[in-house]
């Protein structure tokens, strides 16, 4: 309810048409998924695209439990490997730390890569 018309045009699903209509609209009132419909969006285009009224996106990496999902997702060497793991000589040295302290080195990883998540979580 916010894009200007130039991002409404670049959006799968909304013509120029569309555009129009949408950009009319919405300035007497928030749209919703109904209106858009209505208008001749075709939602199963811009569903991942948009946000309206009562509608957040399909998107399946919003709010805070997608942004959480997304980060393990670029932390964990396994999610793109395919079985297949690159050998390091050394671990980091946070691990190296915890293990110092008398936690086992496996917990230590998880509590490593946790710690790391949430921060990029928090930043994201």
């Amino acid at each position: 309810n916010r894009a200007p018309f130039e991002m409404l045009l670049r959006v799968p699903g909304i013509g120029p048409k569309s555009a129009r209509r949408i950009w009319h609209a919405r300035k007497q009132a928030a749209l919703g998924l109904d209106e858009l419909k209505r208008m001749g969006v075709v939602l199963k285009r811009a569903q991942y695209f948009i946000t309206c009224r009562g509608f957040a996106g399909a998107h399946p990496g919003r709010g805070s439990a997608g942004r959480e999902r997304i980060t393990r997702a670029l932390i964990d060497p396994n999610v793109f490997s395919g079985g297949v793991e690159q050998l390091s000589m050394f671990s980091p040295p946070a691990v190296d730390r915890l293990v110092e302290q008398g936690v086992p080195p496996r917990t230590a990883q998880k509590m490593v890569r946790e710690e790391a998540v949430q921060c990029l979580a928090r930043a994201l």
